[in-house]
Order: structure tokens, then sequence, then C-alpha cells
């Protein structure tokens, strides 16, 4: 049986250091690692506005127990569903600065087919299913709630990965 791991993180966490222990772990079985990483940006609070005020923070919040039951989840079906040998959530919560590491999602597998399908629909469900909510800080001291972080979100298209049967009806 995979290993289907999930870990929330309230301080900055290495992306590599985690990869490579998960790695080291199950050497010498793995054939493909695929990986997503997600790291905060300093964008500006509006797009038409590009010399105006920048993000300087994300906070992060969760609904704990049920996040950690929800990345569980996530991570499990993608493990089963794509017969990896591991399956690895981290994501951040609390405040993140520009740079710094959100998330990291990771598929170890014996073939790298079924490493880069796990990655895709783990990141695709974590983003729609998970409960976080995400507030952007700004430069001039504003801070506005992120309503819909992705396209797909915004203008209800079908997001490839995900299960609407899981849906936790909570924002993402």
């Amino acid at each position: 049986m995979a290993e289907a791991g999930i870990r929330l993180a309230p301080v900055p966490f290495d992306p590599w250091a985690e990869l490579a222990a998960l790695q080291s772990a199950l050497a010498p079985a793995v054939g493909a690692s695929a990986i997503f990483l997600g790291t905060a940006r300093a964008d500006a609070a509006d797009p038409a506005e590009p010399d105006g005020p920048r993000l300087t923070a994300l906070e992060l919040e969760h609904y704990p127990g049920m996040t950690e039951r929800e990345l569980q989840r996530i991570a499990t079906m993608a493990a089963a569903a794509h017969d990896l040998l591991a399956a690895r959530i981290v994501h951040r919560v609390g405040r993140v600065a520009p740079g710094e590491p959100i998330v990291l999602v990771a598929a170890l597998a014996t073939r790298r087919a079924a490493a880069f399908s796990a990655c895709r629909q783990m990141i695709e469900a974590l983003k729609y299913e998970a409960p976080f909510w995400k507030r952007e800080c700004f430069s001039d001291g504003s801070a506005r709630w992120v309503e819909a972080n992705t396209p797909a979100a915004a203008d209800g298209a079908a997001i490839p990965g995900a299960d609407p049967a899981a849906s936790t009806g909570l924002p993402g």
C-alpha cells in the first residue's frame, strides 16, 4: 500500500528536503517523481497599476480537522487511483511572505505517467475542495479576501482531476 501523507506547516518549509526524504525512504523503487510547488508572488494590488501597492503577505486560514481530513482524502485517492509508491501534500497556514512556498504536492511512482497524472489530480482537487481561505495584505496597509483563486473557480468551468461529489462546499 502506498504512503499518502499530508502536513500543514505554520512556518516556512524546505520543499526539496521534503522530497529528498521521501525519495530516500522509497529508493530504489522510485522511477518517477512529479511535483507541484506553489509559491507566494508579490503581485500588484491592481494589475492595471503595476507601480501601485504590492503584496507583502498572504494570510492562509483553514478549518482545523476538516482541512487535514480533506487533504488526506485527496492524497489517498490519488495514490490508489494511480498506483503510486507515495503521495505527499504539504501546505502552509498562517502568514506567508512573497517567495515562500505555499504548497508542495508530490507523487512518486515507478513510471512517469502515473506520477504526472496523480500530481495534477492532487493539486486540482486541493485548489477546489480543501477548506483554505486567503487574505492578501498589501504595502499600503490594505487587505482583501480572495474570492476565487483560479480562473476555473471564477467562471464555473469544470475542474480537471477534482471530484465534485467530494467537495466540501466551502471556498478553496
